[in-house]
């Protein structure tokens, strides 16, 4: 990262005006916004000369996603999400460790990588970053309990996963048994969940209070860092804390506590905030990740691929789909179309990235587990994110989409006749 002040400036004017120019350019190409950030990134580091780009992983855990977890939870509707909470339970606490433990397994048995470390690749991996699927889902107007379902798994389990894999690397470098590391991430889940809940509370009472909307709009860029910070600060998690703080306050801003303007001012504010930082985050991913180091680590990133869309399939539509079908407080069956979207929106992007980049020095083989993960995210973000368009719209029937141009359908008009009804909770 430049170190003075000036190339700080510099680097962030350069990456909003080519942000601009890629949102321009997609309006007339057919894939989706972060796919060419990251292309573009990929492309400006093997032109550029010298050292590669060196980002902390604080920039990430501490600058983009407080910010991005905080307006993706504020916007999820309550309704929908109370309706999907069970799938999203599922995708976001069992479904990580499954993850984390079937690369552990195939690493394992294919490349011979102790399984420890395997674990470590895994819970970097379990983490989905569905920005790509978001966006297309929104440009073709699919239905918002679809939408709520991924992107709710989406800030959920990237608080889990990386509690996951602070736990792996504590048993790993100090020493942890099993009943231990289960009992912090269920201790760090629920603290973290405790913090984000009285967060939201306070500051939505606090707001309230008062009636100028740049105070109020300040208030909550305050409540998601703040949040994030004070949850971080005693060993939580300032990413459940943060998008548990946004949902809460969310349900009290649209029963009053936010003014009508402060509530359109924060609506656009953050929606731009949200673009502003998906669009640096992924061209940053880019120029970060060494293209001309991954050949080396190619046999272990092809078995890490296979371990991860494997793990992404078993869980989406056996645990998912089967519970849907399955148990009693299912309420009701999740279209198999809407299974094929999911699996689809199982891409791995900055969460990852951030936790490669904060493996320690002395951590047995490094190097390869920071190439292995590169290659994965890499894959899932340039190939799955090319084929998004024709998976959705030939697992969606054509009236559950809107394409740019055409009349909006029925806002509550999730499934047709004939088809199976809305996601399980």
């Amino acid at each position: 990262m430049p170190e003075t002040t000036a190339g700080i400036v510099e680097l962030f004017v350069i990456l909003v005006a080519v942000a601009t120019f890629a949102a321009l350019v997609v309006r007339r190409i057919r894939i989706p916004y972060t796919v060419l950030l990251v292309v573009i990134g990929l492309g400006a580091a093997l032109i550029r000369a010298g050292d590669p780009l060196e980002l902390p992983p604080e920039v990430i855990l501490t600058v983009f996603l407080p910010g991005l977890v905080f307006e993706a939870g504020y916007r999820l509707d309550v309704g929908d999400l109370r309706r999907t909470s069970a799938s999203v339970a599922l995708l976001a606490v069992p479904g990580v460790i499954i993850t984390a433990a079937i690369v552990a397994a195939v690493l394992a048995a294919a490349t011979g990588l102790p399984p420890e470390l395997g674990f470590l690749v895994g819970a970097m991996l379990a983490a989905t970053d569905p920005a790509a699927v978001i966006a297309t889902m929104r440009r073709l107007h699919a239905p918002d309990r679809l939408a709520t379902l991924i992107e709710a798994e989406s800030v959920f389990n990237d608080g889990t996963a990386i509690v996951v894999f602070s736990v792996a690397l504590t048993a790993l470098t100090g020493g942890l048994s099993l009943a231990d590391a289960g009992l912090s991430l269920v201790i760090t889940v629920v603290g973290s969940a405790v913090i984000g809940t009285a967060a939201g509370f306070l500051a939505a009472r606090l707001i309230a209070r008062v009636e100028d909307h740049l105070i109020e709009l300040s208030l909550t860029l305050v409540l998601a860092y703040g949040t994030y910070m004070l949850a971080d600060l005693i060993h939580e998690s300032g990413i459940i804390a943060t998008v548990v703080a946004a949902i809460v306050f969310g349900i009290y801003a649209r029963r009053g506590a936010l003014s009508e303007r402060a509530q359109e001012a924060v609506d656009t504010v953050w929606e731009f905030a949200a673009f502003l930082l998906t669009a640096m985050l992924f061209l940053l991913i880019g120029l970060v990740i060494e293209v001309d180091a991954l050949p080396a680590a190619a046999v272990p990133i092809v078995w890490g691929i296979l371990a991860v869309v494997g793990a992404r399939a078993l869980i989406v539509y056996g645990l998912v789909g089967g519970a849907s079908r399955l148990l009693p407080f299912s309420s009701g069956k999740i279209p198999l179309g809407w299974l094929h979207v999911m699996l689809a929106a199982g891409m791995r992007g900055a969460v990852s990235i951030a936790l490669a980049l904060s493996l320690p020095p002395d951590i047995p083989q490094r190097q390869l587990l920071v190439e292995v993960t590169f290659g994965i995210v890499l894959f899932t973000l340039i190939a799955q994110g090319l084929t998004l368009d024709p998976i959705l719209q030939r697992s969606l029937p054509r009236d559950q989409l809107r394409f740019e141009g055409e009349s909006a359908m029925p806002a509550d008009e999730d499934a047709p006749a004939g088809q199976e009804e809305a996601p399980a909770g």
